[in-house]
């Protein structure tokens, strides 16, 4: 097993604020999206059967964000606690080259391959 830099806590901390602003974004976005879903929509029904294509790339992407957020809230749950950086699977340091990738990665490149 890989041994964590020695800076643990303060070498990661810059994840932090990448982290932070992308939640941001999304709780943002994800607001912007439950708005439009719940305007009224218009009477006429080929507008109706186009606006309920809206909706379901609308919702598509919503549970994407929810999803996204879900691991941005973990990410920033295991900086506070001091294990973001370990692969969750194999206990073993993330590579900071995926977490620059994917700041909010639980698990290490490899275990990712072999999920």
């Amino acid at each position: 097993m890989q041994k964590a830099p020695a800076q643990n806590a303060q070498h990661y901390e810059r994840y932090r604020s990448v982290l932070v602003k992308r939640q941001e974004e999304l709780r943002q976005r994800l607001h912007a999206i439950e708005q439009d879903l719940e305007r009224p929509r218009d009477p006429d029904d080929d507008d109706r059967a186009i606006e309920r294509n809206n909706d379901e790339v609308l919702e598509e992407l919503g549970t994407a964000g929810q999803s996204e957020l879900a691991a941005i809230d973990a990410a920033l749950d295991r900086l506070n606690h001091g294990t973001f950086g370990r692969c969750s699977k194999c206990g073993d340091v993330i590579d900071e080259r995926r977490l620059d990738a994917v700041p909010y990665a639980a698990i290490c490149q490899d275990c990712a391959r072999s999920v």
